[in-house]
C-alpha cells in the first residue's frame, strides 16, 4: 500500500513541473511571435522612411557595410562569452577555424558575396517601391528558396506546399498587376522612384536569397563548426565585398562627403536592425516553430500594409487586398507540417542556421522545449 502512494508527490511534482513549463514556453511562443513580427515589420518600414525623407541621403554601400561589421563584432562576443572570457582560447579557436582551416573559410565566399548583392539590392528595391509591396513580392524568396532546396538538397515537398507556392506567385502575380495599373500616377508624384528599378531589385534580391539560404543549409549541414563562427567568417567577406561595391559605385563621393554622410539616428536605428535582427531570429527561433515564423511573416504584411496607409499614404484597394490575401494564405501554407513528418525535423527545417546552432546558443541561452539534454545526442 505505501509503494504506489510513495510515488505520488514526485509524480505530482513532475506534473506540475510540466505545467509550469508549458505555460513558460507559451508565453515564449507569443514573445517570439511579437518579436518576430516587428522585425520583420519595421526593417521595411524604416528603410522605406529614411529613403523617402527629405534632404541628405545616406549611402546605402556605407550602410550596408556598417551592418556587416556589427554582426562580425557581435557574433566575436557571443564566442567570446561561450569560451567564458578566455582570451586566448578565443583566439586560438579564430586562427583554427579561419586560417588553418582556410579552404573551410573559402566556401562562404559565395554566399557571402551573394547576400551582400542582395542587402544592396533591398535598399533599391525598396526605395522605389511601396512597402506594402515589397513585403509582398519579398515572399517570392519562398519560392526561390522551395525550388533551389529540390535541386540542390533533394528535398521533396508536400502537395500542400506545392499548392501554396502556386498561390504564391499568383498573389504576387495581382499585386504587380495592380501596381503597374497606378505606376504611372506614382511616376508623377515621385520623379525620384522607378518602378521597374526596384521590381527588378526584389526579384533579383528573392532569387539571390533562395540560393545563398539553400547554399548556406549545404555548408552547414556538412560541417561542425559553430553558427556564430559562420556569421563571423560571412561578415570578413561581407565586409571586404562591402568595400569593394562602396568604391565602385560610390568611392568619389565619399572621399569628398565621408562614410557617415547623410547618418541621423533614425538611420543607425535601420543599420542596428539590420545587423541584429537576423541573429535575433535565429535565437527566438529557438523558442518558436516553423508554423509560428509563418503566421508571424503574414502578420507582419498586414502591419506594413496598414502602417504604411497612415505613413505614407498608399492605397489599398480591391485587387491588392486580393493579392495579399493569396501570398499571406500562401506563406501560412506552406510552413504548416508535412504529413507523417516529426517534430525534431520541423523544428530543424524553421531555420537555415538551426542546424549548427541549437548547442552554441545553449552556451548563453536555456532550451525551454528540452530542459534536459535528447537521448542520442
Amino acid at each position: 500500500m505505501m509503494a504506489p502512494g510513495s510515488l505520488s508527490p514526485n509524480k505530482n511534482g513532475e506534473d506540475k513541473t510540466s505545467r509550469r513549463q508549458n505555460e513558460v514556453n507559451k508565453k515564449l511562443k507569443y514573445i517570439s511571435l511579437a518579436i518576430l513580427v516587428i522585425q520583420n515589420a519595421s526593417l521595411i518600414l524604416s528603410i522605406r522612411y529614411v529613403r523617402t525623407l527629405p534632404g541628405d541621403r545616406f549611402f546605402t554601400t556605407s550602410a550596408v557595410v556598417m551592418a556587416e561589421v556589427l554582426k562580425v563584432l557581435t557574433s566575436l562576443v557571443i564566442i567570446l562569452m561561450q569560451k567564458r572570457g578566455n582570451v586566448k582560447d578565443f583566439v586560438t579557436l579564430l586562427y583554427d577555424s579561419i586560417v588553418i582551416q582556410y579552404s573551410d573559410t573559402l566556401k562562404l565566399a559565395v554566399p557571402s558575396l551573394i547576400y551582400t548583392l542582395q542587402n544592396n539590392l533591398q535598399y533599391v528595391a525598396i526605395s522605389n517601391l511601396p512597402a506594402a509591396t515589397f513585403q509582398v513580392t519579398y515572399q517570392l524568396k519562398i519560392l526561390t528558396t522551395a525550388l533551389f532546396s529540390v535541386l540542390m538538397l533533394r528535398k521533396s515537398l508536400s502537395k500542400v506546399q506545392w499548392i501554396s507556392l502556386v498561390l504564391l506567385f499568383a498573389g504576387v502575380a495581382i499585386v504587380q498587376m495592380e501596381q503597374e495599373g497606378g505606376k504611372q500616377k506614382e511616376a508623377l508624384t515621385s520623379t525620384n522612384q522607378s518602378y521597374v528599378k526596384g521590381l527588378a531589385s526584389v526579384v533579383v534580391s528573392c532569387l539571390s536569397s533562395g540560393f545563398a539560404g539553400v547554399y548556406f543549409e549545404k555548408i552547414l549541414k556538412g560541417s561542425s563548426a559553430s553558427v556564430w563562427m559562420r556569421n563571423v567568417q560571412l561578415g570578413i567577406f561581407g565586409t571586404l565585398l562591402g568595400l569593394l561595391g562602396l568604391w565602385w559605385n560610390d568611392g568619389d563621393v565619399i572621399v569628398e562627403k565621408g562614410f557617415l554622410f547623410g547618418y541621423t539616428p533614425m538611420v543607425w536605428g535601420v543599420i542596428f536592425n539590420q545587423a541584429f535582427g537576423g541573429l535575433l531570429v535565429a535565437v527566438v527561433v529557438k523558442y518558436a516553430d516553423n508554423i509560428l515564423k509563418g503566421f508571424a511573416t503574414s502578420f507582419s504584411i498586414i502591419v506594413s500594409t496598414v502602417t504604411s496607409v497612415y505613413l505614407f499614404g498608399f492605397h489599398v484597394d480591391l485587387i491588392f487586398t486580393l493579392g495579399a490575401g493569396l501570398v499571406i494564405g500562401a506563406v501560412y501554407m506552406y510552413s504548416l507540417p508535412k504529413p507523417n513528418t516529426s517534430t525534431s525535423s520541423t523544428n530543424t527545417s524553421s531555420s537555415g542556421h538551426s542546424k549548427g546552432g541549437d548547442s552554441e546558443m545553449d552556451a548563453f541561452l536555456p532550451n525551454p522545449k528540452t530542459p534536459g539534454k535528447k537521448k542520442g545526442n
